[in-house]
């Protein structure tokens, strides 16, 4: 038990990266990346939302839309809403945030802008509750090991957008080429940290 809560962990975290290994969530990353503070409050934002996205979506999938019922004579479920379902309870994780976020820090709220809600349609967050609606780990497949896959991966994902900034950071101060000047030298660097995590790929 306890090696696969490892194997999870780092692969979530480094391995199987959300941003650098799966290429999702790729506008928030770009996005909000340009100062360190904004990229440490999405960050905030992204793990609190895709931990408890995971572990609603997945009581919600095990004890609701996997089980099976009866209509006339033929048994159904309801696995055909997982997608419809997922998204509302994104939404409505985004939007605690939102007001939680309009309250607590305005200037956070105001800097994060319109990649805020954005989170809603964000790839990664989605693609997590989906990763996990179909694992066939036993753990991952649990309500407790899908929300510690979702954490670990909103790590995860946090780590390249922390980063990813502090690089942003540096180069804004550094002499860069005319011709890449912008998000042409932000891209490059990008890829170049992508490649720097596959590094990590031989661990699990």
């Amino acid at each position: 038990m306890m090696s696969e809560f490892l194997v999870i962990t780092v692969g979530a975290i480094l391995v199987n990266n959300f941003v650098l290994s799966k290429f999702l969530g790729i506008c928030p990353f770009l996005g909000v990346s340009k100062k360190l503070d904004t990229a440490l409050g999405m960050s905030g934002a992204v793990i609190f939302v895709m931990t408890l996205a995971s572990l609603v979506s997945s009581l919600i999938n095990q004890f609701l839309l996997t089980r099976p019922f009866v209509i006339g004579g033929r048994e159904m479920n309801l696995v055909f809403l997982q997608t419809l379902v997922f998204i509302v309870v994104i939404a409505s994780l985004v939007q605690l945030v939102e007001i939680m976020l309009q309250k607590l820090s305005a200037k956070l709220y105001e800097s994060l802008g319109i990649f805020l809600p954005l989170i809603t349609t964000n790839c990664a967050v989605l693609g997590c509750v989906v990763i996990n609606a179909k694992a066939t780990s036993p753990l991952q497949s649990t309500w407790y090991g899908a929300t510690i896959y979702g954490f670990c991966s909103a790590v995860g994902f946090a780590l390249a957008l922390v980063l990813f900034s502090s690089l942003r950071e540096k180069l804004d101060l550094a002499q860069v080429p005319k011709a890449f000047e912008g998000t042409a030298i932000s891209l490059v660097t990008a890829g170049i940290l992508a490649m720097a995590f596959l590094g990590f790929s031989g661990l699990v």
